[in-house]
């Protein structure tokens, strides 16, 4: 049986050669090694919580450098919402309520895309499909009628609706920008806000296209009166706390002007 000196670990000859021919050279034992490598991977670890701490201090501090405008992560925080989110804005543009501020209690400084451009491009869609069934069936008793699919229309519809939801909020967030710097007591809303109110307040249009395909005419305009009522109202509701300190010519012509541009597009959906 071998005793422990035997087992013992003895230095290489070669080892003893090399330092004879060059007395310079460096020699690392195995504890030294692993020695080495117990620090390194020490470091590591320290620096992976030192980057872990820098970024939650930079999120409480608020102080995250923000995505570059040309970059696609900057316009994807603005998709970024969650269903109820959506249903509960879409919920409060359906009800309209006297002291109850749709961008205060509803978007809450956090206005989304997401809920506006699905909902344009579902109308435009509605719009042109309840178009076309509306259009075969009043020509239904007609043996000369063939039918054939407008697809022009949803390409009408979509422009007129993307259009309407996106220059009319910028034509009027501009007309705000103006009077609040000529008077303090005019508020206003950024741009992403006004474009959501706008956006939202569609919505109440896609049921009713659908239920244009009903055909009696006298059905038809009292569904888009309503539909136009009460999304109308709305948009009154959400700019009156802007407008109330403007002088009352001033506040009489801009809410005037928003329920006539939304009046005639309700008018032009149903044409």
């Amino acid at each position: 049986m071998a005793t422990s000196d035997e087992l013992k670990f003895h230095e290489f000859d070669e080892a003893a050669d090399l330092l004879a021919v060059n007395p310079d050279a460096t020699t690392t034992s195995i504890s030294e090694r692993q020695s080495h490598v117990a620090v390194n991977v020490s470091t590591g670890y320290e620096e992976g919580e030192l980057g872990e701490e820098t970024d939650k201090t930079e999120l409480l501090s608020g102080q995250k450098k923000q995505p570059s405008f040309w970059t696609f992560e900057y316009y994807q925080t603005f998709f970024d919402v969650d269903t109820y989110q959506v249903l509960d804005r879409i919920k409060g543009s359906l009800l309209p309520l006297p002291g109850k501020n749709f961008v205060r209690h509803h978007l809450r400084n956090n206005p989304d895309l997401y809920g506006p451009f699905w909902i344009c491009a579902t109308l435009a869609f509605t719009l042109a499909v309840s178009s076309n069934v509306s259009h075969a069936l009043e020509k239904r008793g007609d043996p000369s009628f063939r039918y054939s699919p407008q697809f022009h229309k949803v390409t009408i519809a979509g422009v007129v609706t993307y259009c309407y939801a996106w220059l009319v909020p910028l034509a009027l967030w501009g007309y705000l920008q103006w009077r609040k710097g000529l008077s303090i007591h005019v508020g206003s809303y950024s741009f992403l806000e006004t474009v959501c109110v706008y956006g939202y307040s569609l919505f109440v249009y896609i049921p009713t296209s659908i239920l244009w395909l009903i055909p009696a005419a006298w059905l038809q305009w009292l569904l888009l009166a309503f539909a136009a009522a009460l999304s109308g109202s709305g948009l009154v509701l959400a700019f009156w706390p802007l407008l109330r300190s403007d002088s009352k010519p001033a506040t009489l012509a801009t809410l005037a002007a928003i329920v006539s541009l939304h009046v005639l597009l309700a008018v032009g959906c149903k044409v």
